[in-house]
């Protein structure tokens, strides 16, 4: 997609099992020239910390941090959300974290994070589901669409866990069905220099 790195302003990421190996391949693609914020929810126990910071940091060019409820939304950041709170997107923008009722029997719930940034950022939103054994994520992938948000979905037969991918699309066409390695690009053309590199 051409401009991209114009039109969006954030990032939303769903996914489930096999996600911290699908997240290695999409996320250290991400330059220090991305100005969109990421707003990652992986299902993870409820009940124990969550290390995927430690995990991702030392492989991301971006700041990477766990959500801190109120705080302000700094661009060219990775907030992943907490064990046990839903993670929201508010106007400011801001992050909320919810302790309401799980969705899809999740909290922190792919939903709950879709719908609220598709309302905050509209068609300046991106939304990927990746790999995942569950169908949290498709009626909030859906929401995206309808703000006039791109929405990317995994390869199903690419996915570990299919179910998520798949039940994404049974909800409604993506605009883009890709591998993990064309996801990565896409994530480097957020990168104004690079995206004008390759269009060149």
């Amino acid at each position: 997609m051409k401009g991209l790195s114009d039109r969006v302003d954030a990032v939303v990421i769903g996914t489930s099992a096999g996600g911290i190996d699908a997240l290695s391949i999409v996320l250290p693609a991400l330059t220090i020239g991305v100005r969109a914020a990421f707003f990652i929810v992986l299902h993870l126990p409820r009940k124990r910390p969550s290390l995927l910071v430690d995990i991702f940091a030392p492989k991301c060019a971006l700041h990477v941090r766990e959500a801190e409820d109120k705080e302000p939304i700094e661009p060219g950041t990775i907030y992943f959300a907490p064990p046990d709170y839903h993670m929201l997107i508010d106007r400011g923008p801001q992050l909320t974290l919810s302790a309401d009722d799980l969705v899809h029997f999740s909290r922190p719930s792919i939903d709950v994070l879709f719908e609220s940034a598709a309302e905050v950022f509209g068609p300046k939103l991106l939304g990927v589901i990746l790999t995942g054994a569950s169908q949290d994520g498709a009626e909030g992938l859906e929401a995206v669409r309808r703000a006039g948000g791109i929405t990317v979905v995994q390869q199903p037969q690419e996915s570990r866990a299919p179910m998520m991918t798949a039940s994404a699309l049974k909800r409604g066409p993506a605009d883009l069905v890709l591998p993990l390695d064309d996801i990565a690009k896409l994530f480097r053309s957020l990168d104004p220099a690079l995206s004008a590199n390759m269009s060149a």
